[in-house]
């Protein structure tokens, strides 16, 4: 006779924690209650694989169907949402390179693709300038449009990616609708954070890369940004017709057309003994049209009388070229400099005018590369920038208030806060620019020669950096700067970022853009500079 089996055991007989844990109180179902305990995921690692199967899922989504094709103005255009670290809006105007803007702080970016040119569409405009006028308007209506699109299509194609990776995944209906959902809430989130962070005149200040870094016009001169336009639609119309007339001119960029109310100084440091500067500031001279060249010091390495004939390239640049000594530079090289035909050397506080603007300076007390002496440091730099801003009073007292201080160290630069508006540094080979407590803005360059010879014991080559700066002829107050960088020794890229100060953007109240007559004024953040002397 054969046996019977023996009947399963029933949850009910089990512990009452394991039939809580299990959530079968009651179950007939046979069950290990060992299994299920030990190899149930956690809900940490069971929300990060959510989150993972989601944020996937609405990237392919994105790339799959996320873009819009549109025209804006006479050209066709491709938008498309990326996700991003940092945000912003990138421009790629193929192949000419690429245009960034500070639009926004979200983790999607904007990229938009200028495909091509309508023929037809930029005929018109070519032969009937007079419709550019009305420019503005169409592409503020056709970027609105586009971007409408784009967000009901991002948003279709982030839940439909979601919603088909999440079923792919898990199997479950229930599991892939909440991936969908969560894709569209992380959307939204990020539109929130995008619309809330939201820059229009983040297109005063692009950055540029490729060949329009040779193009600086392309969103017109600095004089005309600061004075001419006050809301994005306009900025953003005045990009279109320049990309357009870049597009026209086929290979042949555009040439700079300097505003004849705009002072134009090209700032370069630290070159030490590089002679590709040479050939870069030439070309920089002549794109730009430059006024005057302010070297702020280390033109040298070694600062021996061998060297010299390095400095000759110098008169040939093509413009004025003023010069302090850095702490790599002899008084053998600042003789040397001084019996050249279009250099004015400054030291001690002496002052010199140049194009207009008067110009003070002091070379650095401290020549490095003798080891024969012991370098005094900082206390050195600072005894050396208060004697600097004592000779800068006394040129206030005498009438001929100085414009443009310079010294190589910072350290020396920043005693001269509260005596001139704006003060050049370079030393550190890094480019930093700020505004001190008095309202004295300093800059400082990076190496224009790329860190010099010494470069090539790097593995990664230091890159080239030179601004330029541009002036008001009338009261000579710095308006905007671009801020230049080259790929390094065996590198060929090229950024071009402008830069617009607080007090001179649209939109300023009418007291940051005048000086202020009273002595007590503090300033913060990037205040304006004001003529009235702070030791009266």
């Amino acid at each position: 006779m054969a046996r019977e089996a023996p009947e399963p055991p029933r949850t009910s007989r089990l512990p009452r924690p394991i039939r809580a844990a299990l959530g079968r109180p009651g179950a007939t179902d046979p069950v290990d209650p060992v299994g299920p305990l030990t190899h149930r995921p956690r809900p940490w690692t069971r929300a990060l694989g959510l989150t993972a199967v989601v944020l996937l899922g609405a990237w392919l989504g994105l790339l799959v169907v996320g873009n819009v094709r549109t025209p804006v103005g006479p050209m066709d255009t491709t938008m498309t949402l990326r996700p991003s670290l940092s945000g912003g809006t990138k421009i790629n105007v193929s192949p000419l390179g690429a245009l960034e803007l500070d639009s926004h702080v979200a983790p999607i970016r904007l990229d938009v693709d200028v495909d091509r040119l309508d023929p037809v569409r930029s005929q018109v405009f070519v032969e009937h300038p007079e419709l550019l006028s009305g420019l503005q308007d169409e592409v503020t209506h056709d970027v609105r449009q586009g971007t409408t699109e784009l967000a009901v299509r991002s948003c279709v194609a982030v839940v439909s990616g979601a919603t088909a990776l999440g079923l792919a995944v898990y199997r479950r209906p229930r599991r892939a609708l909440g991936a969908g959902g969560l894709a569209l809430v992380l959307l939204a989130a990020s539109g929130a954070s995008a619309y809330a962070t939201w820059n229009p005149k983040s297109v005063l200040e692009p950055k540029f890369s490729g060949l329009l870094s040779s193009a600086p016009s392309v969103v017109g001169n600095a004089r005309s940004i600061v004075t001419e336009f006050d809301v994005y639609q306009q900025e953003l119309a005045r990009l279109v017709t320049n990309v357009t007339k870049l597009y026209e001119a086929t290979s042949t960029l555009p040439t700079y057309q300097p505003d004849p109310g705009t002072l134009r100084v090209l700032h370069v440091s630290d070159i030490h003994l590089n002679p590709a500067a040479w050939h870069i500031i030439t070309s920089l001279v002549k794109q730009y049209r430059i006024d005057v060249i302010i070297d702020s010091g280390d033109t040298m390495d070694h600062g021996s009388a061998a060297e010299n004939t390095f400095l000759d390239a110098i008169e040939d640049l093509g413009a004025p070229y003023v010069w302090v000594r850095g702490n790599h530079d002899s008084p053998t090289t600042q003789d040397y400099l001084a019996g050249l035909e279009n250099v004015r050397v400054l030291d001690e506080g002496k002052a010199v005018t140049v194009a207009g603007l008067r110009i003070a300076g002091s070379g650095d007390p401290q020549f490095t590369p003798d080891r024969s002496v012991v370098a005094q440091g900082d206390p050195a730099e600072r005894m050396m920038g208060i004697r600097l801003a004592s000779a800068l009073r006394d040129q206030e007292r005498a009438g001929t208030p100085v414009d443009i201080a310079v010294a190589h160290n910072p350290v020396a630069a920043r005693e001269t806060d509260g005596t001139v508006p704006l003060v050049l540094a370079g030393h550190i080979h890094q480019r930093r620019t700020e505004v001190l407590p008095h309202g004295t803005r300093i800059k400082i360059e990076g190496s224009t020669g790329g860190g010099g010879l010494r470069a090539v014991q790097n593995d990664n080559p230091e890159k080239v950096r030179t601004s330029v700066l541009y002036l008001d002829r009338s009261t000579r107050r710095l308006q905007a700067w671009d801020e230049i960088t080259l790929g390094g020794l065996g590198l060929t890229t090229a950024e071009v970022s402008r830069h617009v100060p607080d007090e001179n953007a649209p939109g300023a109240p009418p007291s940051a853009r005048t000086p202020s007559p009273s002595p007590s004024t503090s300033f913060q953040g990037t205040a304006p500079w004001s003529r009235k002397p702070f030791w009266r």
